[in-house]
């Protein structure tokens, strides 16, 4: 027998060599919502981008990643 579940989302933040664990605030909203809903604590996400999700530890692991200083 199957039994599906959905997984809980996780957004990653590297500031300063630390990584940050943040919270879905919304299971409903898109991976650029979330992004700007942490934007205000966290300026960094201003200009940073969401990398590929991988599933880790039976929940879906987005980590953002700041652009700044990178050409091209």
């Amino acid at each position: 027998m199957l039994l599906a579940t959905q997984l809980e989302r996780v957004f990653i933040l590297k500031d300063k060599g630390q990584d940050i664990r943040l919270t879905d605030p919304e299971p409903r909203w898109s991976v650029e919502a979330v992004m700007n809903f942490y934007a205000n604590m966290y300026p960094i996400l201003t200009t940073a981008k969401a990398s590929t999700p991988q599933i880790k530890d039976d929940a879906v692991e987005y980590k953002f990643e700041s652009v700044m200083g990178t050409k091209g």
